[in-house]
């Protein structure tokens, strides 16, 4: 079978024989790939012209809805996934990681994106900076998505997950994309690809698929593109250094493998539940994907008085472990990747010898199914290695089931070494001691892209050391690759371009959707409560009649909410605090201020929804008269449901101001509006 590319709206053959891919299983040839023939140049073209004018017509809600129609599509095909999947050597836990985990992030962003972001194609950051004197010129700051294409270069170890987390946040932002796949697994990565292409959910040239080579396609990106990198610090350093990502200044994002490390506490005794954890942690983290994730295990540091029992320990469990053909029920552990992959973790070992010393290594371990001969099996590996001057350990990766065990003296010492592996992606903390916790956060999260500490009190719902989340940052410094990726909406931040804004409050508001402090706000010619979600206008303002406040308000509010703190009912001595004399609740101003502003009659507005940044400015004494003011801050559309009335939410700035015009309190207030359409 020859594995096609989808270019330029087509599925395309590669010319010439193409490269073999073997099944990692049983070594025969599963498929070739070529990309020999494809026009790198036009691709990238096509998906600037194409690609980027049909998503940047799509708001945030509607991609996010893409997202989540595409994830529903792909969980229904998920089972010929896994068939094509064991082949790649992973196990079904493996293959769920990969392929779920893909289709997870899909479900996560097209929640981001609904939940998180406006019903708009730009997204507007952080608040207004006031940016003179009379409040007549501020500033600000929003997001727009490039017109580019994001090329994503991706490992061999997860050809779903790689594909899926990186297009999640790109799609979302509003940028099409060109996948590579490694060309060992892209026989995995093709199939989904596929019926990403069958569902029709996406526009077109909204992605496209290399199978083979493309050395040359960095050569034709652009200021306005976006490249990631997943793969070896070597690889990626060598793309990143290429002239015209250099002269175009073009954003690359690189994760690449690392010497991630496990740190056990000092006070866990063999006896503790986090001993217990810490020893299950490493011996799933080598075995998981045979050891093949950029967040495995590769450095365990130990206290120097507990190498005996560690080594005990994961010993114990990684004998247990049966490895050979993932199609067999028994089976905890497949292959690797290639028989290439193979030779490369082998020599590794050799040089981590240099410094360490074999404590685990059954070569002689039972294969169940496979070949022997012309799969990619090997053992698990531990090394221990007492020399706390050595480098290998901290420079040299076998990336497949190798982790090399440590001793530090200390906590101080556990830090140095920590963070002699020159970044990494993640680092984890086996402890039940949170001041231990603290001083790791504090001393290795300079080098560390995450910290996952492990207790007794998490571990039944812990992901795990090497679980990167879509809502979480994925990446780290360093040898790490110095980028990040994932991270919610931090990674989709990646394919936008934050732009300052500057001007009149009601030039931004209008550019912003937002009502920004200062802009114009014209009164309402009836009561905006009448109004229908799609009729409000931003800015629209109610200003309300008066209300003086009372002695007995005060009174009557303390008794129905039991609220009796002193300022609010002594009324004699106010020395050494904020107040004159007796002042009103907070909360009573802000009902008060309700009273005032709310509609009673049956209308579109069908509830209350909720109250953001409220802030009491100044106190209000007995005799003080307020008034409001309500605007129409910002319109958050709603996703039609079936039996549901169609509806949004209205944010609306209350400004409850006294006699003599100074604001006394502000707060956001967010109702539930309903549509005309309903």
């Amino acid at each position: 079978m020859k594995l096609m590319n989808y270019c330029l709206g087509n599925w395309q053959e590669g010319l010439g024989p193409g490269s073999e891919l073997r099944d990692a299983v049983f070594g025969n040839v599963v498929a070739t790939a070529s990309s020999d023939g494809l026009n790198f140049e036009e691709i990238l073209h096509y998906g600037r012209t194409v690609g980027t004018p049909s998503l940047h017509k799509m708001t945030f809600h509607e991609r996010g809805r893409a997202l989540k129609a595409l994830a529903l599509h792909l969980t229904s095909k998920k089972n010929e996934f896994y068939k094509v999947s064991y082949q790649t050597g992973a196990t079904k836990i493996d293959s769920w990681i990969d392929i779920e985990g893909g289709i997870g992030n899909l479900f996560a962003m097209a929640s981001k994106g609904r939940r998180e972001m406006p019903d708009d194609i730009l997204y507007v950051d952080g608040k207004a900076e006031i940016l003179s004197k009379n409040g007549t010129f501020i500033g600000h700051h929003i997001y727009t998505p490039k017109k580019g294409v994001a090329v994503h270069i991706n490992a061999f170890n997860f050809p779903v997950w790689g594909m899926l987390e990186k297009i999640a946040v790109n799609l979302l932002a509003g940028m099409p994309a060109v996948v590579k796949p490694a060309t060992a697994t892209s026989y995995l990565t093709e199939i989904v690809f596929k019926e990403i292409i069958a569902s029709k959910i996406l526009p077109e040239g909204a992605v496209q698929l290399i199978c083979g080579g493309a050395r040359e396609l960095l050569n034709f990106v652009d200021s306005q593109d976006v490249v990631t990198f997943t793969g070896s610090a070597t690889t990626g350093q060598m793309l990143k250094s290429n002239k015209r990502i250099i002269e175009r200044s073009v954003p690359f994002n690189m994760e690449a493998d690392s010497l991630n490390c496990s740190i056990l506490c000092p006070k866990a005794d063999p006896n503790s539940e986090e001993f217990q954890l810490f020893i299950k942690e490493v011996a799933k983290e080598m075995t998981a994907k045979a050891g093949q994730k950029c967040t495995a295990i590769r450095r365990v540091l130990i206290p120097e008085s507990r190498i005996e029992e560690v080594v005990k320990g994961i010993t114990a469990r990684l004998e247990k472990i049966v490895i050979g053909d993932p199609r067999e029920e028994s089976v905890r552990m497949g292959a690797l990747a290639s028989r290439d992959q193979l030779r490369e973790v082998q020599e590794k070992i050799e040089e981590l010898k240099k410094s360490s010393e074999v404590v685990y290594q059954n070569k002689d371990f039972n294969l169940v199914g496979g070949d022997r001969e012309k799969g990619a099996f090997m053992a698990p590996t531990l090394l221990l290695c007492k020399n706390s001057q050595a480098i290998e350990p901290h420079s040299v990766e076998a990336f497949g089931p190798v982790s090399t065990l440590i001793p530090y003296k200390d906590a101080d010492h556990a830090i140095e070494l920590a963070n002699r592996g020159e970044g990494s992606l993640v680092a984890s903390i086996v402890t039940h001691d949170s001041s231990f916790a603290r001083k790791m956060a504090i001393d290795i999260g300079s080098h560390h892209g995450r910290l996952y500490f492990l207790d007794r009190d998490c571990a039944k719902e812990a992901t795990g050391h090497g679980s990167p989340l879509p809502q979480l940052v994925h990446g780290g410094p360093g040898r790490a690759g110095g980028g990040e990726e994932m991270g919610g909406l931090r990674g989709v931040f990646h394919y936008m371009q934050r732009t300052a804004i500057q001007g009149h409050p009601s030039t931004l508001t209008k550019v912003t959707g937002v009502y920004q402090p200062g802009g114009a706000r014209p009164e309402s010619e009836k009561h905006p409560f009448r109004y229908y979600f799609e009729e409000l206008e931003i800015g629209q303002t109610l200003t309300t009649h008066k209300r003086t406040i009372t002695e007995a308000d005060i009174v009557n509010f303390g008794n129905l909410s039991w609220d009796h703190f002193y300022a609010h009912t002594d009324d004699t001595s106010f020395d050494g605090t904020f107040f004159e004399g007796r002042v009103a609740h907070g909360y009573f101003i802000i009902a008060a201020a309700a009273g005032l502003f709310v509609d009673p009659g049956k209308g579109p507005v069908l509830a209350n929804y909720g109250l953001d940044e409220l802030r009491f400015t100044k106190p209000v004494y007995v005799g003080a008269t307020i008034k409001v003011k309500l605007t129409c801050k910002e319109k958050v559309n709603q996703e039609d449901r079936e039996g549901e009335i169609p509806r949004g939410v209205v944010k609306w700035q209350v400004e409850v101001t006294d006699e003599e015009q100074e604001v006394v309190a502000l707060g956001t207030i967010l109702t539930m509006v309903a549509k005309k359409s309903s």
